[in-house]
């Protein structure tokens, strides 16, 4: 089945919007639109990820075919009443028809079908738009950090008897994604917790596949009391961070050290990841890696090969705990200063990569009295050899 590249139709983009709804990827989408995947992510995109309001013709507007028929009789020489007649309209209806799409001699059913549907789009002005005070507040609170939720209630705390400083979560992310209403700058984006090009539905959440249906996980609850307590070097947390156009690379950090190791991944197939973490764990020392704290992914649902072929023992944390592993969690963070969310991360080699975590471990941390990763864990090599 071939991919079109002709220019999307309303009745297209409205399936899109509902598909988008439904909470299907935007790969789905395009193999059921016979589009490709770049034209539904332009699209989406262009929205925020906010599904507009879905084009419905008024029972009152002419319809295509009727303004085809109208076309051809306008062509066959034909009076806007002998016409009105045979379509069942006002002849006024008509006259109002040809006068804004050209005249008799320049109608043309297709460009005054678009022309009627741009008209009838008339989206209404957010509240941000209307209320400058309330839009600069929102502002200062978005560029320090807060989440548009904390932005809402505390407005309800502070102004409980303005309605005009009143505003819900989702008008704000509305004004942020939605660029077209020109009401807050792009750049409050990057302030937000989660750096996305665009909002997702709700569906969307509720369709990704369930979590935690590893065979044979050992729970995190069972890790030895050293692990939790960082009093033994060589344990350490995985995860894997997610790029554009479906592109990961793995994460391990060493609890103690706080020692980041960035791997390349050709995909994210557990048979992939698995040979992948193996082959990077080999070059460490002897003894350096004890055990692996890893999330709920599926992509290390073979963590019994892995552990047999490197006799490190696989710990996972409880469905939608990520806070258990704390240290991966913010290493990630410092990684997304030099991968953000849009990047491609297969486009970055392992040199590359390998560059990355340097940086990361030569930079002092607070949590190490200002010591480095790298320093940090030299001496943990020294000691321990």
């Amino acid at each position: 089945m071939g991919v079109r590249w002709s220019r999307m139709s309303w009745s297209e983009r409205n399936e899109l919007w509902t598909r988008w709804r439904r909470g299907e990827s935007l790969r789905d989408i395009a193999h059921g639109l016979r589009r490709a995947p770049s034209v539904i992510y332009t699209v989406v995109a262009a929205d925020g990820g906010i599904p507009p309001r879905l084009h419905r013709r008024s029972r009152f507007a002419l319809s295509t075919t009727e303004r085809e028929e109208l076309s051809r009789q306008l062509a066959c020489g034909h009076s806007l009443r002998a016409i009105s007649r045979s379509l069942g309209r006002a002849p006024s209806t008509l006259s109002r028809e040809v006068a804004r799409n050209g005249g008799r001699r320049s109608y043309r059913a297709a460009a005054a079908d678009g022309q009627a549907w741009r008209r009838a789009r008339r989206p209404q002005r957010c509240r941000l738009s209307t209320h400058p005070a309330l839009q600069r507040v929102v502002a200062r609170k978005l560029a320090r950090q807060w989440s548009p939720q904390q932005i809402s209630g505390w407005l309800r705390r502070t102004f409980p008897s303005d309605a005009d400083m009143q505003v819900s979560p989702e008008t704000i992310y509305r004004s942020l994604f939605v660029q077209s209403r020109g009401v807050l700058r792009r750049g409050l984006l990057d302030q937000l917790r989660r750096h996305r090009p665009f909002r997702r539905s709700r569906a969307n959440a509720r369709r990704r596949p369930r979590q935690g249906q590893i065979i044979d996980a050992i729970s995190i609850r069972q890790r030895p009391a050293e692990v939790q307590e960082r009093a033994v070097p060589g344990h350490w947390e995985g995860d894997l961070l997610e790029g554009a156009r479906g592109t990961f690379i793995a994460t391990l950090v060493e609890r103690q050290s706080r020692f980041v190791i960035l791997v390349r991944l050709p995909n994210k197939e557990t048979d992939t990841v698995v040979r992948a973490l193996a082959r990077r764990i080999r070059r460490l020392p002897d003894g350096l890696m004890k055990s692996l704290t890893w999330d709920r992914g599926t992509e290390l649902a073979a963590h019994r090969a892995f552990t047999v072929a490197t006799n490190i023992q696989v710990y996972f944390c409880d469905p939608q705990s990520p806070w258990q592993r704390g240290s991966n969690e913010n290493t990630n963070g410092l990684v997304r200063q030099y991968l953000p969310p849009a990047a491609n991360l297969r486009a970055y080699s392992q040199a590359q990569l390998d560059a990355i975590a340097l940086r990361l471990n030569t930079r002092p941390r607070l949590t190490l009295g200002y010591r480095t990763p790298a320093g940090k864990l030299a001496e943990i090599v020294a000691t321990t050899g």
